[in-house]
């Protein structure tokens, strides 16, 4: 549905957002999804139940099967160093929560793109030397910190 539909007949799209979710398409901007708030309730409800429920059944099973359920869901974690899985378990699980529980999918979504990038970097053996050694480059002068006005109150 174009934005323009949007405004010309909003009592139909409303119909149509009771029946289910309604793309709304913007030529200046990315689209927007029209929903129904007590839809938008339950799946927070589901996600939340879902994560704790993952929780759970993480910390009754051990670490080796928690990595070994994680790493079918995610396999690029084949590619990190053994001692780094169980660290990916505890923070995806601790995202996860998190996400559910602000109902901000971000915060987990940022962690599995940083342990996926991490992941690559083990693929490329020259960036993963590069990135894993010294810095022997004098990279000059660090400038001093510029205070914001919100630092001097």
């Amino acid at each position: 549905m174009q934005w323009s539909e949007l405004q010309r007949d909003p009592k139909s799209v409303a119909a149509l957002a009771d029946a289910g979710d309604v793309r709304v398409r913007r030529r200046d901007g990315a689209d927007l999804l029209l929903t129904r708030e007590d839809r938008m309730a339950a799946s927070g409800e589901g996600a939340i139940a879902t994560v704790r429920a993952l929780r759970n059944l993480l910390a009754h099973v051990s670490p080796e099967t928690a990595a070994e359920a994680l790493t079918d869901e995610f396999p690029w974690l084949s590619l990190l160093p053994q001692e780094s899985v169980p660290q990916f378990v505890a923070e995806f699980t601790k995202a996860a929560r998190i996400s559910a529980d602000l109902g901000q999918w971000s915060v987990l979504a940022d962690l599995l793109r940083g342990w996926k990038a991490t992941a690559m970097v083990y693929t490329d053996p020259e960036l993963l030397r590069q990135l894993s050694g010294p810095v022997d480059d004098d990279l000059g002068v660090v400038p001093a910190p510029v205070e914001d006005d919100d630092d001097e109150r």
